[in-house]
């Protein structure tokens, strides 16, 4: 049976997900925006989906806003508050770590005219709240960081970050895609004014995601066509989607503790079990504030591509700390913004453990593991 280590790509559907979107395909085909019977029916699930992900969130269930995906929500964030706080100014803070979804936009900000600061991170990857300060200036619209790190699972002072925005009047955008539901996350509790998250990243469907609105600040709809969502995302509800994302909100609220606390016993048993098995190892990212699912290592002087690849082979999944293209493994722009030299980058995997992981599945892998990350290195480079 194949062991599958990479949660942060994606999530096995969970079972109370599954059971409310295959409820909703069989019965409930109405439209929510029509008025009929079959119609109100499905704006209601759409509307208890809402509610389920404000309790996660401890958010207003008016505050969410449905998307399919983070990606869109980022981009609905990043493109439409630019227009919204054209007035402020025009410049932007963030980092040099964040997701494709949130760094090409600003790119594109950019060629508009828009100034973007993106600030460095220190060799644990965690941004420094004087640097953040003395970025910050009087026309700075908007502050966009990444809750938690998707290749490292490195966690920023979310809190402390709102503080030093809201200070200088600017709005905080989090894009808490890898948080939600792998740590508390409540917007009652750490005053951001947009979060995006997606639901196939805790046990959610694909395809089915949000931006949570806590200020009177709206972007402007790129999505058009329909009074849904609060005119903000125009077009027919994923209603069995959204049924799902629900569900899975709902079961991470329940067991969050729980799976905080198994996750980080998993994690930590490989991490033990690799630094004690396999020789020259490095430990990409803080070890302290990072999501307890989590764990990108360096293997010093691995092939990483190959080392995936055997892997798979093997029966694991893991991920590789950079993308994949044309049959090599380009550095990844988080590690190099580490500090990590390209070779260094390349020899990096990422593990992510969740649902369905156990003991004795880290230790298949352990037990393998020095074998074939000795064969993916030159011969006689490690003593």
């Amino acid at each position: 049976m194949r062991i599958y280590l990479d949660h942060n790509a994606t999530t096995p559907l969970h079972p109370d997900a599954l059971e409310a979107m295959i409820r909703v395909l069989r019965e409930v085909p109405g439209n929510p925006s029509s008025t009929h019977h079959e119609g109100s029916e499905a704006k209601r699930v759409v509307e208890t989906a809402r509610e389920q992900v404000a309790a996660l969130l401890g958010a207003t269930p008016r505050e969410l806003v449905f998307t399919g995906g983070a990606t869109e929500a980022n981009n609905l964030a990043l493109a439409g508050l630019a227009t919204t706080l054209h007035e402020r100014g025009r410049h932007i803070v963030s980092t040099t770590v964040e997701h494709p979804s949130v760094e090409e936009p600003l790119r594109r900000l950019e060629a508009e005219g828009a100034e973007v600061a993106r600030l460095g991170v220190d060799p644990e990857g965690r941004v420094d709240l004087d640097a953040v300060r003395a970025a910050l200036r009087d026309d700075t619209a908007l502050v966009s960081v990444i809750w938690a790190n998707n290749e490292t699972g490195v966690l920023q002072d979310v809190a402390a970050l709102a503080e030093c925005a809201h200070a200088r009047g600017a709005l905080l955008h989090v894009d808490a895609t890898q948080a939600v539901g792998k740590i508390p996350v409540r917007v009652d509790e750490v005053p951001v004014d947009f979060l995006s998250t997606s639901a196939h990243k805790f046990g959610g469907p694909k395809g089915v995601g949000l931006l949570a609105l806590r200020h009177e600040a709206l972007p402007e709809a790129f999505v058009r066509g329909g009074p849904q969502e609060r005119r903000l995302r125009g077009g027919t509800h994923n209603v069995a989607g959204i049924a799902g994302f629900g569900a899975a909100a709902a079961a991470a609220h329940a067991e969050l503790d729980a799976r905080v606390e198994r996750y980080a016993a998993l994690r930590d048993r490989l991490w033990v079990g690799i630094a004690e098995k396999v020789p020259d190892v490095r430990r990409n990212g803080h070890a302290e504030h990072v999501l307890p699912n989590t764990l990108n290592v360096e293997f010093c002087g691995a092939q990483g591509d190959v080392l995936l690849e055997i892997l798979d082979l093997e029966g694991i999944a893991v991920s590789a700390g950079a993308a994949c293209a044309s049959g090599s493994i380009d550095p990844s722009s988080v590690l190099t913004a580490m500090g990590r030299s390209p070779e260094e980058a390349r020899a990096s995997l990422r593990f992510s453990v969740g649902e369905g992981n156990d003991t004795a599945q880290i230790d298949r892998v352990l037990a393998g593991l020095p074998e074939w990350v000795a064969r993916t290195r030159p011969p006689g480079s490690v003593a």
